[in-house]
């Protein structure tokens, strides 16, 4: 039982500054997530500047690539509009400028194109009957997905 129990010991720099270059080859990292790592290994501020200042010049960290995997991501998988994802990125504190680098990531026709579908798809799982009810469940959907309003207002007006 002893052996499950977790010690607060303190690691060397070295040992940090390898666990997270694992962390940063096994998936694309902002700066925030891995300064909050190091911070929950109770590294002090110094060492953390020096692991963060190794990270990025090893190329193990970039915003802007992180910016444009995510960005991809959340739209590919999760179906998430444009708002969404510059919503999340700045929540990670990702700058203005990563964001609308990550946002051309984003092929027009095909985000047309997928809003078409997840409205349609949407739109058949509503059981609703009234019209207003109806639009307005979409809608909802659409918007809580990040997706522009003005697009899904067209949308709706389009299919009910």
């Amino acid at each position: 039982m002893l052996s499950s129990i977790r010690t607060n010991k303190h690691i060397s720099v070295q040992e940090a500054q390898r666990k997270m270059e694992h962390y940063c080859t096994y998936q694309e990292r902002c700066h925030q997530e891995v300064v909050q790592k190091l911070r929950e290994m109770h590294m002090v501020p110094e060492a953390i500047d020096h692991i963060m200042a190794h990270l990025i010049n090893e190329n193990y960290l970039n915003e802007e690539r992180f910016a444009k995997s995510f960005a991809r991501g959340k739209f590919t998988i999760k179906k998430w509009g444009k708002k969404r994802i510059v919503s999340e990125l700045q929540e990670r504190r990702i700058s203005r400028f990563n964001i609308k680098s990550a946002l051309k990531e984003i092929n027009e026709a095909d985000y047309l194109k997928t809003l078409d579908e997840l409205s349609k798809k949407r739109l058949s799982q509503i059981d609703e009957t009234h019209p207003q009810k109806r639009k307005r469940k979409l809608a909802d959907y659409l918007l809580y997905r990040g997706w522009e309003s003005d697009l899904v207002y067209a949308k709706i007006k389009e299919l009910i």
